[in-house]
This record gives structure tokens, sequence and C-alpha cells, in this order.
């Protein structure tokens, strides 16, 4: 992948990482289980910070 594209899927990640995150708020207020939700913010999280170390890598 290109900076580019890497760039472009970080942007998705970040507008998934959002949408969870407020459905988790939705879930704590209501006292719903946040676990799944816990666990993909977690996950996207760390994708997003393996695509920023791929874009450096390819600066340099």
């Amino acid at each position: 992948m290109n900076i580019k594209e890497l760039e472009a899927e970080i942007e998705d990640l970040k507008a998934d990482y959002t949408r969870l995150s407020a459905d988790l708020e939705k879930l704590v207020y209501v006292g719903g289980n946040t676990a799944y939700n816990e666990k993909e913010l977690e996950r996207l999280a760390a994708k997003i910070s393996d695509l920023r170390q791929k874009i450096q890598q390819q600066k340099s």
C-alpha cells in the first residue's frame, strides 16, 4: 500500500472508532454489555497505530 492508501484506511478506521466509542457510551449509560465494543476499540487503536508506523517507515 502506498501512503495515500494507508492514510485513507486510517481515516476509515477513525470513523469506525468514533462510532463505536459513541455506541459504548450509550451502552454504559443503559447498563448494557460493553465487552465487544471495548475489544473492538482496542483492535482499531492497534490497527491505526500499525498503519501509522507503516507510513513512517515508507517516509524514511
